[in-house]
């Protein structure tokens, strides 16, 4: 949630970040007109309240002087009612607003013009035409997608003999990495998750088409622990000593992936359900730029430990998600395709979900209580790097290289 006194003070900067985001005039309008009756109610309640204080005798009322505070009371019971509804109708108009991007963001209105940052490692130079993943898990008898198709229908993923050992090996490798080397703490929580968590992290409301939902409840199914991670803390005051809290978990993750199309519909590019670490850090604001910088790093070490060739580029402000305010995107190179593609994006949400979600801590100097920040990444989605090593791995005689990191959580040196 955008911080209201932004948008009193500057908007029209606002309104220009919104425009880069390709948002109607109309959210930002519908926002600041129920902002401004809001506060206008409440100031005329505020007033009726002074007068009615002023009003009132030390001693006993005369009737007229008792039916016109009888009077007051009414109106400042009606305004109070009428006030609720108008804050509620503030709330909901503010949560359909996307973030504010940072100064850093490069302009732009697509994909297209993202910012390439670095590349890292070479792409192998095959001396045959690689193979996509899906051939060659199919022919590998690691990963059966008719069987998945039966039991769940298209996009789902059934692992199996060495594809559902090397799935694991992944999920261990990486929550390995990121306690012992990173600094992270390792939760494991729920996969179904209430609305209220939703909205606190800006799924909910605008992306409900893209969630699954358990019917007559309301649970919902998680799209990314990036909700549980974050929502441990709503409506909590944390002492600073606690900042900068990292955390990690390996979650099933689902999404409707609605809009996919072509190669991302085959193989374990686009699923329904997919494995995948999460990395979280609630941050003080001043250091939060930083944290987000060494997040990418955290996430960038998987790839690296896996020598598995990959860029980051640094999203343009028509590209950005909804609710962050910086993103870097990793993408690992897929021989098949010639191209690389996306295994993790690492964002800055500075306060905005913060607000959502009333996570707040306690500066140790001053003894004020504010918002933090709020800071996460994929580390990384575990089905895409499961893919990349099979299609960089790859050898002329259909084996799989296994990287040397993870070949004591499998057990071999090569599937055949």
């Amino acid at each position: 949630m955008i911080d209201p006194q932004l948008v009193r003070n500057q908007p029209e900067h606002v309104k220009a970040c919104l425009d880069a985001r390709h948002y109607p005039p109309e959210f930002l309008e519908t926002y600041m007109k129920a902002d401004r009756e809001w506060r206008d109610v409440l100031q005329g309640v505020d007033e009726l309240k002074a007068k009615r204080n002023q009003m009132t005798p030390k001693g006993k009322p005369t009737p007229e002087l008792l039916a016109e505070l009888t009077q007051l009371a009414e109106k400042i019971k009606q305004d109070q009612e009428r006030l609720q509804i108008l804050e509620q109708q503030t709330r909901d108009a503010a949560l359909l607003l996307p973030n504010i991007f940072a100064e850093d963001v490069p302009a732009g209105k697509s994909e297209a013009d993202n910012q390439e940052v670095r590349v890292v490692g070479v792409p192998k130079a095959f001396s045959f035409t690689p193979k996509a993943h899906d051939e060659l898990a199919t022919a590998l008898d690691l990963v059966d997608f008719e069987r998945a198709a039966k039991i769940s229908g298209a996009r789902f993923a059934v692992y199996k003999k060495w594809g559902a050992k090397l799935e694991r090996a992944l999920i261990n490798f990486m929550l390995d990495l990121h306690t012992g080397s990173h600094g992270y703490t390792e939760i494991m929580p729920p996969a179904l998750i209430n609305s209220q968590s939703l909205t606190g992290t800006g799924q909910l409301p605008k992306f409900a088409a893209d969630l699954f939902k358990a019917e007559e409840s309301d649970l919902w199914l998680s799209p990314t622990a990036e909700v549980q991670l974050t929502n441990l803390y709503r409506n909590e005051i944390l002492d600073e000593e606690l900042l900068p809290m990292k955390l990690t978990a390996h979650t099933p993750c689902f999404r409707k992936e609605a809009g996919s199309y072509g190669k991302d519909v085959k193989g374990l590019i686009r699923q329904h359900q997919f494995n995948k670490i999460e990395l979280v850090k609630l941050v003080d604001p001043a250091s939060s730029a930083d944290e987000l910088e060494k997040l990418l790093n955290d996430a960038e070490a998987v790839l690296k430990a896996l020598d598995l060739p990959y860029r980051v580029v640094k999203l343009c402000s028509g590209d950005l998600g909804f609710s962050s305010a910086k993103t870097y995107d990793i993408e690992v190179w897929f021989p098949s395709q010639n191209t690389y593609r996306e295994i993790s994006s690492c964002s800055n949400f500075l306060d905005f979900q913060a607000r959502r979600s009333m996570i707040r801590y306690k500066d140790k100097t001053t003894g004020k209580v504010q918002y933090l920040h709020t800071i996460n990444g994929s580390g990384l989605a575990v089905g895409r790097t499961f893919a990349a090593i099979l299609e960089n791995g790859q050898t002329e005689d259909g084996q799989i290289l296994i990287p040397s990191v993870l070949q004591s959580y499998v057990g071999v040196e090569k599937l055949q």
